[in-house]
């Protein structure tokens, strides 16, 4: 709790809103990104890029905080320590299980523009790794992350379920008729067949025989 209101004397805390972000069931990317907006202040209709305007972000939570496919085991965090051959590297699993905070924070800091700026909005971020935090005699806000927006079938894709589905049913009509085929060998069959002109007033319905043979085909 100590380093965590390390550094706020730095800060002009003035007009500032405090933000709380709720971290549990949230995608790492997603909210890193609602917290990258918000403490630059760009939800702010007086956000100008050389002004550090945003406003204080406390996240909780952040052990239960969530990531797509298979990150956790294929994600590696790595630095280098100086010396010749020593290049570390961490999965996201271990770093997880050794401090989660440091996953949102490294997140967040690498959405942000390396400037300046960078190091005063760092000190804006708190971020835990439970419920609890030293900050509840401010004025806190909660932050709503906005529902995730289902993207539409891309029209490749779309084109390809199309396809399946048509050779699905070609396929089921094809069966169809060679069972009936089977039952009803060496028998001709009555086909209709509907002679289109270009007047569809004139088109008529003419019955031709044809073997069955040809009928499966």
């Amino acid at each position: 709790m100590q380093k965590a209101l390390a550094g706020l004397r730095r800060i002009n805390l003035e007009g500032l809103r405090w933000r709380v972000f709720d971290a549990k069931g949230q995608v790492l990317g997603r909210l890193a990104s609602q917290i990258s907006t918000v403490i630059q202040g760009k939800d702010k209709p007086t956000y100008a890029p050389n002004r550090d305007d945003g406003d204080m972000c406390i996240v909780i939570n952040a052990k239960d905080v969530c990531v797509t496919g298979r990150k956790l085991n294929n994600k590696f965090y790595h630095w280098h320590t100086g010396y010749i051959g020593h290049l570390k590297e961490r999965s996201l699993k271990d770093q997880m299980a050794r401090d989660p905070t440091e996953v949102i924070r490294k997140a967040v800091l690498r959405m942000l523009p390396r400037n300046k700026l960078h190091d005063d909005r760092d000190r804006k971020l708190r971020i835990f790794a439970g419920s609890e935090h030293p900050f509840g005699d401010r004025p806190l806000e909660l932050f709503v992350i906005p529902p995730q927006k289902v993207r539409e079938i891309r029209p490749r894709a779309r084109r390809a379920l199309i396809r399946a589905q048509k050779k699905a049913e070609e396929q089921k009509e094809s069966a169809r008729y060679a069972g009936k085929g089977a039952n009803s060998s060496g028998h001709r069959c009555k086909k209709t067949i509907h002679l289109r002109t270009e007047d569809p007033e004139t088109s008529v319905l003419l019955p031709q025989v044809m073997p069955s043979d040809v009928l499966r085909r």
